[in-house]
């Protein structure tokens, strides 16, 4: 096993994985903006975890936090650009530019930031890895997604672009596409409405953080001669964003 860094890993599907990858016996460079939250990490795995405390949205954070690295932790294999968040569900017409600005800001610009920042690392180990965190909503538009369907289709265009890119470098490059996973995210989307956010989930069967992170590890864990370059992932009740059988 070697090291893994995980963006968005204070919560959701980053923190599962984080956890997950740590029982596997991989050790954690562990990103995110609540600094309490990857504590928790480290108290866990105390050898295994180091935290990176910033903002995927300010450049130069991004960069100074990468150039910290301990050597202990500085030889980065896999990166899993999982940071990104919805606000808002409105028409357009109607949105919010400060909603917009936070979700191209973190979805696209952050996940931008990040790579750049580690690529020169990853160039560096013979087996590395790019896996981006995606969405259904970077496969198809629903009603009111405007924004934050762009966001991830963007996502799913830099995933393709940095694929032919560093074709030549041998380093992987894939995306997981998770469906709907009950997580902090709608609660985030709905500014906090809860009961709002937790109907989201209600009549059906959501895949769990835990789920993907399952998915993510056998992902990085396939021979060197595999790629999984997009893999869609939804619960069984969901047939697409707006078609999901609930009882």
């Amino acid at each position: 096993m070697g090291i893994i860094c995980i963006t968005g890993a204070s919560s959701g599907i980053g923190r599962a994985t984080a956890f997950h990858m740590a029982r596997l016996g991989w050790k954690i460079v562990a990103c995110g903006r609540r600094e309490e939250r990857l504590e928790e990490l480290v108290a866990a795995f105390p050898k295994q975890v180091h935290p990176l405390v910033f903002d995927v949205r300010d450049r130069a954070a991004v960069e100074a936090a990468f150039a910290s690295l301990p050597p202990e932790f500085s030889a980065v294999e896999v990166l899993i650009n999982n940071a990104g968040n919805a606000h808002g569900l409105d028409p357009i017409q109607e949105g919010n530019p400060d909603d917009w600005d936070a979700m191209m800001d973190i979805n696209v610009k952050g996940l931008l930031y990040v790579t750049r920042a580690l690529l020169p690392i990853l160039q560096q180990q013979e087996n590395a890895q790019i896996l981006n965190i995606g969405s259904t909503a970077g496969k198809e538009v629903y009603p009111k997604g405007n924004v934050y369907c762009a966001s991830k289709h963007a996502v799913d265009a830099i995933n393709q672009g940095l694929r032919m890119d560093l074709n030549e470098t041998g380093i992987r490059v894939g995306a997981i596409n998770p469906g709907l996973v009950e997580t902090e995210f709608s609660e985030v989307r709905f500014k906090g409405d809860s009961q709002r956010a937790s109907g989201v989930y209600q009549g059906y069967q959501p895949l769990t953080p835990e789920d993907i992170a399952e998915v993510i590890a056998f992902a990085i864990s396939r021979p060197a001669h595999v790629n999984i370059a997009d893999l869609v992932v939804m619960p069984t009740a969901q047939a697409s964003s707006t078609i999901i059988r609930k009882t």
